[in-house]
């Protein structure tokens, strides 16, 4: 990846007494009493900083947390827990710094954390006056947050226009390094699983798939739109009919290239969709007009996993079916612990997929757990992401 990175910077420069601005993603999962549910993301932007301490730096964090009013101040969306889980973890104080666009003190050796930026006026839209305020305030700006790298905002992009020195934290560096291995140097068979409600949402990344995997395992309502559009039988289930063109455009393109779709032959069915739900199971030509496509039957998932089983390379975005409740579980369950299971590299990514990962416990066994939602999708379907257009266009 052609752009700056902070550990080759380190390496080159003395940054000790250097004011370093830092732009992380602590948007974390808060609980209705403002507690923290989840701190994966604020654990993730440690090394970060450790790293600029170790070096003498005085640094200076800050994240966007929720979407509140550019502005106004509101409580419900300060990072003040958040500077209170970092001090912990990093195991010194670390100052929550309201209004901080006029000036910041931070000492070398020590860290400070920016309150919310998305209560600055001209976050969002990439205000110059705001990116020019806010890269007067550093020496050196670090993008460590791949989460927002899809948005063209004042400390994502706006501010390395104005800055001298620009550079990518590990953080960053990792999640590109590991997207540009499966994506440009992928150790074959690769293997794609896309799981979600509508192919509308997902049909960039599918078109954009279909181009470069050798096989792609679709699930949930997508795998309904893509049935129908063989002329399969679906019943009652979530349907996109004006996509089914789509569907055969991107089964026609993975065809030519030899690679394919593999349709499930069996799929675990209901009358309707809640928890009380009873499920079961039917072959793919005995689908009723009252029947619910809901999960993969237990003989297709043992196809898939093979699949999966002999994969050099897997990415995974989307559950396969609706793996909330118990009874369409099965098919999200089973493909998961193949991923685990198999000595492919994975990398996974997606609100859901994050999920499902947490509640089978898997963490430890994927090859690498995407930070960014929007990003991690956007990067899927091919574009290019505004943060790291800027951070290439200050490469040294």
């Amino acid at each position: 990846m052609s752009i700056n990175k902070l550990s080759n910077i380190i390496k080159s420069l003395d940054i000790s007494n250097k004011k370093v601005f830092v732009r992380s993603d602590m948007n974390v999962p808060i609980n209705e009493d403002g507690s923290i549910s989840d701190d994966t993301r604020i654990r993730a932007s440690i090394p970060c900083i450790k790293m600029l301490l170790d070096h003498g730096a005085a640094v200076m964090v800050t994240s966007h947390l929720g979407r509140p009013t550019e502005g106004i101040y509101d409580e419900k969306y300060s990072l003040y827990n958040i500077s209170q889980r970092l001090s912990k973890l990093i195991g010194m104080e670390v100052p929550l710094i309201k209004n901080w666009i006029n000036g910041v003190s931070v000492n070398s050796g020590q860290v400070v954390l920016l309150e919310n930026c998305r209560f600055n006026i001209g976050e969002k839209k990439n205000d110059e006056i705001l990116s020019r305020c806010i890269a007067s305030l550093c020496d050196i700006y670090v993008n460590d947050a791949f989460g927002t790298a899809h948005r063209k905002e004042a400390t994502t992009y706006g501010i390395a226009n104005f800055v001298n020195l620009a550079c990518a934290g590990p953080l960053l560096c990792k999640e590109l390094d590991s997207l540009d291995m499966i994506f440009n140097n992928p150790k074959k068979p690769l293997v794609a699983i896309v799981g979600g409600s509508k192919v509308s949402t997902k049909l960039s990344i599918l078109k954009n798939l279909s181009k470069k995997v050798d096989k792609m395992i679709v699930g949930g309502g997508i795998l309904n739109t893509f049935m129908y559009s063989l002329n399969l039988p679906t019943g009652k289930s979530l349907i996109e009919k004006n996509l089914s063109k789509s569907a055969l455009d991107i089964i026609e393109i993975m065809k030519l290239r030899g690679a394919d779709i593999p349709i499930p032959i069996d799929v675990i069915c209901s009358n309707n969709c809640n928890q009380n739900s009873i499920s079961y199971n039917k072959n793919i030509a005995d689908i009723g007009d009252d029947d619910m496509i809901l999960d993969l039957g237990p003989a297709s998932i043992l196809i898939l996993s093979n699949i999966i089983e002999n994969a050099g390379t897997i990415i995974w975005n989307g559950p396969l079916g609706v793996f909330e409740y118990e009874q369409f579980s099965k098919g999200t369950e089973s493909i998961a612990r193949s991923i685990a299971n198999t000595e492919a590299f994975s990398i996974a990514g997606g609100g859901d997929t994050l999920a499902a990962i947490n509640k089978y416990n898997i963490q430890d066994k994927i090859g690498y757990i995407s930070t960014g939602g929007g990003a991690f999708l956007e990067y899927l379907e091919g574009k290019e992401l505004p943060a790291i257009q800027i951070l290439k266009k200050k490469l040294l």
